[in-house]
């Protein structure tokens, strides 16, 4: 059997398990529940969250007050480590949201640490934010949803940009270049009807990853 590893919140796992039972083949395994090793698994999946806990940002942080309070270090201490552990084994990664941005910090980039207009009610569970893209993108979406305060600044490294929000240019998928699989997208895929192809590209290349 496939293992997929992540760290998921109990109240996101509504939005995930309809992707999960479709592939019956894939164990999900929740560092939030037991303990998990990276040493066996086959891909790697960064979630939504709180804000990355200050110590392990990469930047100065002039007003902490933007920040949330309820940070997880034990959590963020987790994925940092998975996110190296997954890059040198070659794993496929999908990142989402603050899995996003965190798999940014870990490349050496750096956050907007407050931005407004894209955590608007409306925005949350519906496609409405418009995009643009890179021609060169595999995964194009015209309109995504939006529930984030923070977002990528300066990329780390290897990272390019394949699509930004219209309206402000706010970077909302980025790709590792020269790397099998791993993409990172601001918008919550888990919370739409349109975003299959980009999860099952994703579990595909679990299958593949013993052979990178």
């Amino acid at each position: 059997m496939l293992k997929l590893v992540t760290w998921l919140r109990s109240k996101d796992e509504k939005y995930f398990r309809p992707f999960f039972d479709k592939h019956p083949q894939i164990e999900v395994c929740n560092a939030l529940t037991k303990d998990v090793s990276i040493a066996d698994a086959d891909g790697l999946l960064l979630t939504g969250g709180s804000d990355i806990a200050p110590e392990f940002l990469k930047q100065p942080i002039p007003d902490r007050s933007v920040l949330e309070e309820d940070v997880d270090p034990a959590r963020d201490r987790w994925e940092f480590a998975a996110v190296d552990q997954a890059l040198e084994r070659g794993l496929p990664v999908l990142a989402i949201c603050k899995g996003m941005q965190l798999f940014n910090v870990a490349l050496g980039g750096t956050l907007k640490l407050d931005i407004p207009g894209h955590k608007l009610a409306e925005q949350k569970d519906n496609d409405i934010q418009p995009l643009r893209s890179d021609t060169r993108s595999t995964h194009r979406f015209e309109k995504v949803n939006s529930s984030h305060h923070q977002a990528v600044d300066s990329l780390g490294k290897g990272l390019m940009v394949e699509s930004w929000c219209v309206q402000d240019d706010i970077i909302e998928q980025i790709r590792l270049r020269n790397y099998p699989f791993a993409l990172g997208v601001q918008y919550h895929p888990e919370r739409g009807k349109i975003y299959d192809s980009l999860f099952e590209d994703f579990f595909s290349r679990l299958n593949n990853s013993k052979k990178f």
